[in-house]
């Protein structure tokens, strides 16, 4: 007997191109999915685990960073000496290189001066206004139109046929809570990242959600596991990353790890034309993608199309 998905479609995911990695997708959803597979997997059992920079959406450049560039350039020009003192004057000229010998400190300086000693709804109204008027600077089009078709329709699948869809990302928990359900269809409680401290306070008669200037945990790289590990408590069925820093190798690692059946999906920004292309210097995460019998999408083969019309 041939095991067929709990919900058929005539084509699930129409913006893939027919290939090895959507039939591979399909025959997997098929096979755990279906009661009488020996790799079945129950419904509360059906975690899939998606990365968001540069797997979701575009991250060139990288939304958040965007956002943060936003904000220095407005408490720049209410306070002119920010752009004579770093690292804040590399941020607002656009030096990379800056910020490759400054390291980890000075983005974290940053983080702090934009994202913190605010409560936690004023922080929320700063990143919905941001996303109701950013507009991508290369790519012309609202931020909210930055998310991969493909991907949504994967998403989407999944949640077809009863998986839990979650978001791990290095991104900031508190600024993709904003738009996950909007964009993605995954609710705030889904959404797992890196995270600042907070505190309990009163302030002007009422309590709220104060926002430190202190980091809590880092959600990247070995961080990932942690984190879907501290959120959800079992390893993912499915998870989903992509090529460019290494990021995502211990998630996709933690996945497959798992006892049973599992499916690691990684992207390859590959399509100049309709996207961008870039890779690792050292190729870690396809090399990894390879050892390991990962699936790798191919932007420029495997997508009709990239972003929605």
């Amino acid at each position: 007997m041939i095991p067929t998905p709990v919900h058929a479609t005539a084509d699930p995911l129409p913006s893939w191109n027919n290939g090895e990695v959507k039939q591979s997708i399909i025959e997997f959803v098929s096979r755990v999915t279906t009661e009488n597979s020996p790799d079945f997997v129950p419904v509360a059992d059906r975690i899939a685990t998606f990365d968001n920079d540069g797997t979701l959406w575009a991250e060139q450049p990288v939304v958040q960073g965007m956002f943060v560039l936003g904000k220095l350039q407005a408490m720049a020009a209410a306070d002119r000496t920010l752009t004579e003192r770093q690292p804040f004057q590399a941020a607002l000229e656009g030096d990379v290189e800056y910020f490759k010998q400054a390291g980890e400190a000075a983005i974290m300086e940053l983080l702090t001066a934009t994202h913190t000693n605010m409560t936690q709804e004023q922080f929320q109204q700063e990143v919905q206004q941001f996303f109701a008027t950013g507009i991508h600077p290369t790519l012309n089009v609202p931020y909210t139109k930055v998310t991969y078709k493909p991907m949504i329709e994967l998403l989407e699948y999944l949640r077809d046929n009863q998986f839990q869809t979650w978001i791990c990302s290095g991104g900031g928990i508190d600024f993709m809570r904003v738009v996950s359900q909007s964009l993605y269809g995954i609710p705030p409680e889904q959404v797992i990242g890196s995270s600042g401290k907070e505190e309990f306070i009163q302030q002007d008669g009422k309590y709220v959600i104060w926002r430190l200037p202190e980091i809590a945990r880092i959600n990247d790289h070995a961080g990932k596991p942690i984190g879907i590990d501290l959120h959800i408590g079992k390893r993912p069925v499915f998870a989903a990353g992509n090529e460019r820093t290494g990021g995502d190798i211990a998630m996709l690692t933690y996945s497959q790890g798992r006892s049973g059946a599992s499916f690691q999906l990684l992207i390859n920004h590959d399509d100049a034309q309709r996207e961008f292309a870039y890779q690792e210097p050292d190729n870690a995460s396809l090399n990894a993608a390879e050892a390991n019998g990962w699936q790798v999408v191919s932007i420029k083969n495997d997508w009709k199309t990239v972003f929605f019309q």
